[in-house]
């Protein structure tokens, strides 16, 4: 285990912090954990307050964009307890980006041991009002003053938080890109590194220009079958049953999206992973088996998508009611999260 040293800030901004007020990926805590990757092991783990980073002008992952990152995030019940939600998975999961992007795995026991005390520290930031949370950032990027493509051979490892409402506050309205590609087979889809959100820019906006929220990826080479969308991964409920796109190395595999289809299956519903065309959705929503199309993410949770666009023409899925498939499992998923439910899949890892 790698020792942390912690300095606390003298100077808090904790009293500025309104929880009833609460901008998304806007406002962030009074601390940050750090480690560096030097000389071919983690050094120098530290605590300290959250401040900017001073990088050399070559800086390699401004240039060639070695740069990971994971989303989490951290609940409060009334009784004033915090708890994580499978924070060894995203862990495990930042390792897998780590490998794909060559860069060093980061000890998952010192992401645990460094993510705890840090939350632990300012716990005071933890929002306890509705739909509320701190979300939690991972990331590691490289560090070389170096101008050529290879391999960093220094990195930084580093943890941020931010108190966070709802990432979207309506259900949504996406295009089907048909033009853009998000992965290939082979690529980096299924990593969750930076080079995968810029490219995403671009096809978003001309797709927010049009009036939707979203775009929703197909693949890349007939862009006949869906895959996710820019921020979330996505799951249709057809005569009751719920179908999602199948994993493969285009997808980012999502944890919310595991979970969501654990509690499905705890809940004794059908679930199908597999390839779902988007001729087969089109056909679902003209003949009325759509029952409801949902998406699954760390920042949005679940809500509703009710439009989908493709070809020009717009087609129109229900997105209200209590008796939904995606509210039910919502509803378990966050009694889950802040202890009000069993956690039979030990998801939770409670914070002193």
């Amino acid at each position: 285990m790698i020792p942390i040293s912690i300095t606390k800030n003298t100077a808090s901004r904790i009293s500025t912090f309104d929880q009833n007020n609460i901008a998304f990926g806007k406002i962030y805590t009074d601390h940050m954990f750090v480690c560096d990757f030097e000389d071919g092991v983690w050094k120098n783990a530290r605590i300290q307050s959250f401040e900017a980073f001073q990088l050399n002008p070559a800086t390699s992952a401004l240039h060639y964009g070695q740069a990971i990152f994971e989303g989490m995030k951290a609940f409060s019940n009334e009784k004033g307890e915090i708890s994580l939600f499978r924070p060894r998975d995203n862990a495990r999961r930042l390792n897998v980006s780590a490998e794909r992007m060559m860069m060093p795995s980061f000890p998952e026991d010192v992401f645990m041991d460094g993510l705890t005390k840090l939350i632990e520290i300012d716990s005071k930031w933890v929002p306890n009002v509705p739909n509320s949370a701190l979300y939690i950032r991972p990331y590691m990027f490289a560090t070389d003053a170096y101008i050529g493509v290879k391999p960093s051979d220094n990195y930084t490892f580093c943890i941020f938080c931010c108190p966070v409402g709802p990432y979207y506050n309506k259900a949504l309205k996406v295009k089907i890109e048909e033009d853009y590609s998000r992965a290939v087979r082979g690529g980096t889809g299924y990593a969750k590194c930076a080079g995968n959100y810029a490219a995403a820019l671009k096809p978003t906006a001309i797709a927010q220009s049009e009036g939707f929220d979203q775009i929703l990826w197909t693949d890349a080479i007939e862009h006949r079958y869906l895959e996710e969308t820019g921020t979330t991964n996505i799951f249709l409920v057809l005569n009751g049953k719920i179908v999602t796109p199948e994993k493969s190395d285009t997808l980012l595999q999502g944890i919310t999206r595991d979970s969501v289809i654990q509690i499905a299956k705890d809940m004794g519903l059908d679930v199908e992973e597999r390839k779902i065309s988007v001729d087969e959705l089109v056909e679902a929503q003209k003949n009325g088996t759509l029952d409801e199309i949902f998406i699954s993410g760390t920042a949005a949770a679940i809500l509703n998508i009710d439009e989908f666009g493709f070809k020009g023409e717009r087609f129109a899925v229900s997105a209200d009611g209590p008796n939904k498939i995606s509210e039910k499992i919502k509803q378990h998923l966050l009694e889950i999260r802040i202890g009000s439910r069993a956690d039979i899949h030990e998801w939770r890892v409670n914070v002193t």
